[in-house]
């Protein structure tokens, strides 16, 4: 089974440095390891997002933070937007 590419967006990257600060890395790192394996896996339980952010999805790093994504199933890349805060 092939794993799923990774990829992140500029506002991902500066969000990784906040996460390094409060201590939630290894949380965060553990879920990119679900998304390579499966976006889709259940559990740890994602959410399909509605409204302004249709069509993404998100799971909890914490109570406060969640890693938002997109997931593009042709190319299995799954697009890594935000991590920082509760939907910004």
């Amino acid at each position: 089974m092939s794993q799923w590419k990774l990829k992140f967006e500029r506002r991902a990257v500066k969000d990784a440095h906040l996460l390094r600060r409060e201590k939630l890395w290894n949380k965060t790192i553990v879920l990119f390891d679900v998304l390579r394996a499966n976006p889709f896996q259940n559990p740890p339980p994602y959410e399909k997002l509605g409204g302004e952010f249709k069509g993404l999805y998100s799971r909890r790093i914490n109570a406060k933070h969640r890693l938002v994504y997109a997931v593009k199933k042709k190319e299995k890349i799954v697009k890594i937007l935000q991590m920082w805060t509760h939907y910004e």
